[in-house]
């Protein structure tokens, strides 16, 4: 509700011609006769032959009279109302009577318009445009074609008029025949009877129908209530079974709580066996690796020992018995060398194997059997060098052989 609409209310009222002066004021509160009486104005405004009873003085009056009057401008008027703020009678009504007041406010305004060119048309007779009229054209040749059909028909039925009216005349003349009279009044009241039995008939059997429905409703009740019973009765029984499922089912959780237990410390003993088996395979890599690292080391010292006993041979050519007893103890210190390193890698892959691990004992044999080839063919190779070594002072000295000897004892 605002100001503006209270304003156009009261102004529009007043120019429809309102017999009743209509304040701004009247409708701040809830003032439901003088929507009631303007609401009913605006009807009989709008058509006067409009039958909408007056009568206001009860809800439910009221109640009829708001629908009454929001249908008939809903057909009418195609102005649809909220029947809701027309109930309140207050400000928020003044918006739905303007959607009334509006339409006939411009309805006189439109007339006023109307006049005012038809003024203008008869001072300007000459100045018209055809280009509006094109579509009624079409309209207009329509009604004409069927005004002649409909005049042409009714021209055909004013000629037979002649023929009719007599025969006409000499029924309406004919006197009417009493015992004709009563034969269509008897058929007529028997075929009132026929419905009449009919129905009477129908009522009979809705009757027994509803009986049947009852008889059967009731066989359905006993039904149910001896189902319930029984039901009852089975849930208050204890199965004979009952005490062995419930021994069965605490047996059952017990196997099934020790099966965790076990799975639980099968998957852990598992996983302790794989680290186990990594961190020793680890251990043989390594000795593995420090045992090639240490041959390694003796084969560069035999090499610059080698070296170095050929110089002191070259450079002494009487000392052949002192160099071959010196090539001797050479040769038996790294015998005993390589026996050392030999059972220090043997006693590093044996410490490291546990007892019931049949694999990791394949593994041991077969790094020991690599282990002794290559110490074969390390052995192989130092022979050859120390033949090599030893060839030069034998073509003055020759006296090889002690040194073979010694190697083979040793």
């Amino acid at each position: 509700m605002s100001f503006r609409d209270l304003r156009n209310f009261t102004e529009m009222l007043r120019a429809l011609g309102y017999p009743r002066l209509v304040s701004m004021e009247n409708l701040r509160t809830p003032n439901f006769v003088l929507v009631s009486e303007v609401l009913l104005w605006l009807v009989k405004r709008y058509e006067p032959q409009a039958d909408i009873p007056p009568d206001v003085e009860t809800e439910q009056d009221r109640v009829f009279f708001i629908k009454a009057v929001a249908q008939f401008m809903a057909t009418k008027a195609h102005i649809k109302l909220n029947t809701k703020k027309l109930y309140q009678a207050d400000g928020y009504a003044v918006k739905e009577l303007l959607k009334v007041i509006s339409v006939l406010y411009g309805a006189m305004n439109t007339k006023g318009v109307e006049h005012a060119d038809l003024s203008e048309e008869d001072s300007n007779k000459f100045k018209f445009d055809l280009g509006s009229k094109i579509a009624d054209l079409k309209t207009a040749r329509q009604l004409a074609s069927e005004i002649t059909s409909k005049g042409a028909t009714l021209y055909d039925l004013l000629g037979k008029e002649v023929d009719l009216r007599e025969a006409r005349i000499e029924s309406i003349a004919r006197p009417l025949e009493i015992n004709e009279a009563e034969k269509t009044l008897k058929i007529a009241i028997g075929c009132v009877l026929e419905q009449v039995q009919k129905t009477k008939d129908m009522l009979n059997n809705v009757a027994l129908d509803e009986a049947n429905l009852e008889a059967k409703i009731q066989k359905r009740k006993l039904e149910l209530e001896r189902s319930q019973k029984r039901l009852q009765t089975l849930q208050s029984v204890r199965p004979p079974f009952m005490d062995e499922y419930e021994k069965v089912e605490e047996q059952l959780q017990k196997q099934y709580n020790s099966y965790l237990e076990k799975f639980r410390n099968l998957t852990y003993m598992e996983q302790l066996l794989d680290d186990h088996r990594r961190a020793e395979q680890e251990m043989i890599e390594e000795a593995a690796n420090m045992f090639h690292l240490d041959q390694n080391r003796l084969k560069e010292e035999e090499l610059h020992l080698f070296k170095s006993r050929n110089a002191e041979d070259s450079d002494e050519e009487d000392g052949g018995s002192g160099s071959e007893e010196e090539g001797g103890r050479v040769v038996r210190q790294r015998a005993a060398l390589e026996m050392l390193l030999r059972g220090r890698a043997a006693a590093r892959l044996v410490g490291t194997m546990p007892d019931g691990d049949t694999e990791v004992d394949e593994d041991l044999g077969d790094s020991e059997i690599d282990l002794d080839e290559d110490e074969d063919e390390q052995d192989d190779m130092d022979d050859d060098s120390m033949e090599i070594s030893l060839s030069k002072p034998s073509q003055r000295a020759k006296k090889p052989e002690p040194l073979e000897e010694s190697d083979n004892d040793f």
